[in-house]
């Protein structure tokens, strides 16, 4: 147990100096260090966290890799918070990809399962991404609605974010 956290320790300080390949590598050594463990959580975890690293660091693909298939094992454990973070991290790096589409479907999942439990912060994360998704698509609607949805976490606007609030309510009426 001392190992992992001492790994944890490491891995922070990697991400927060800006060494996300070696953030990234010490996110698989805590991978394995959990599954030795028999930790599947905390493994999915670590394989999360080292996804993030690794789009941070410019490599997409391998973030895909990494958190691929986590969002199932925090399912299966009914923990929906970590489970829509786990699609959203694969959301971004299909983002990162070009994978518009499979980007999208899978930021929508993740926005209705931190709809349902309450997470407005998340949820307008998750919606702000999805909003620029629509913006590079095409669908201007979809923009508006998803930014729009993305200032509806209830929590204190900027004079900026007001502004932005009225103006996008003003757009939505206007649509047939």
């Amino acid at each position: 147990m001392d190992d992992i956290s001492s790994l944890t320790t490491q891995f922070k300080q990697a991400y927060e100096k800006g060494d996300f390949i070696k953030a990234a590598e010490l996110g698989a050594l805590l991978d394995e260090a959990y599954q030795s463990c028999d930790n599947a959580l905390m493994a999915a975890e670590a394989r999360n966290n080292r996804s993030v690293a690794l789009l941070k660091a410019g490599l997409p693909q391998a973030a895909l890799e990494a958190a691929g298939g986590t969002d199932e094992i925090f399912a299966a454990d009914d923990d929906p918070r970590r489970q829509a973070m786990a699609l959203g991290n694969q959301a971004a790096a299909l983002d990162a990809l070009g994978k518009l589409k499979q980007a999208e479907a899978l930021y929508r999942q993740s926005a209705d399962l931190l709809q349902k439990i309450g997470e407005r912060e998340l949820y307008a994360i998750v919606m702000k991404s999805l909003s620029t998704i629509y913006m590079r698509q095409g669908k201007q609607l979809d923009t508006v609605a998803a930014l729009q949805a993305s200032l509806e976490d209830g929590r204190q606007l900027s004079g900026k974010e007001r502004i932005i609030k009225k103006l996008l309510k003003g757009l939505l009426s206007l649509r047939p």
